[in-house]
């Protein structure tokens, strides 16, 4: 491999690997959405929630401690009530997910995101092993395995999304007002990453193309 193209080779898996930090990041954090219900005047208490893929976390503020007593206002620092999904945890209480939300949809949107870090496992193996044995050729299943996290993310992130929409709308639910988190922006920064670094690795580990007719692959410079 030519020194060009290793400098290639090695930019996009730094790209790769801010990917993977990011997906990392998304898992395991609960800031993928943020929830507040239908504030009436005579409310005593603000109330607001974020969750993630494995838990739900919620705060109640008294409106008294809020300096402009608007509800608007209230931030999701400081102290907080946690509890994990009763299907990953059935000891712990978490009613207030499990009745306004699909339980499948936390489910598979979960399942999806370890199926996402174990081809981020399997692809940088091999591509360590690219690089400590010389094996240039190892860099293309790595590529790929790169290109099916980011879908896999992808497929998470939209599973949450819909999830999100189902509990908005589900008449069961005191939640009226969401936003994404920086939870779910890592999501989709670390699919772009992952696919599209993924692509670009395949094509640089690629042997050169025939520039000539009477060429074929197999004049293209030997690999390790």
């Amino acid at each position: 491999m030519s020194q060009t193209k290793k400098l290639k080779v090695r930019v996009a898996l730094f790209c790769i690997l801010v990917g993977i930090v990011l997906a990392m990041v998304a898992v395991v954090t609960d800031h993928w959405a943020v929830l507040s219900p239908h504030m009436e005047l005579h409310n005593a208490t603000c109330e607001a929630a974020h969750f993630g893929l494995w838990r739900i976390c919620t705060k109640r503020v008294p409106v008294d401690d809020i300096k402009d007593k608007n509800c608007d206002t209230i931030t999701l620092l400081g102290e907080k009530n946690c509890s994990y999904f009763r299907h990953f945890n059935p000891g712990e209480s978490s009613e207030i997910f499990e009745f306004t939300t699909q339980k499948e949809y936390s489910i598979s949107a979960a399942a999806i995101a370890i199926f996402s870090l174990g081809f981020v496992i399997v692809g940088s193996i091999c591509a360590l092993l690219s690089f400590r044995n010389k094996r240039d050729y190892l860099l293309r299943p790595a590529s790929m395995f790169y290109a099916f996290a980011g879908l896999c993310i992808l497929v998470s992130v939209e599973v949450m999304r819909q999830s999100v929409k189902r509990m908005i709308d589900s008449e069961d639910t005191v939640w009226i007002e969401y936003y994404y988190s920086w939870s779910f922006a890592c999501a989709c920064a670390a699919f772009v990453l992952l696919f599209l670094g993924g692509l670009t690795l395949l094509l640089f580990s690629l042997p050169r193309m025939p520039q000539n007719p009477w060429e074929s692959c197999m004049d293209a410079e030997p690999e390790h």
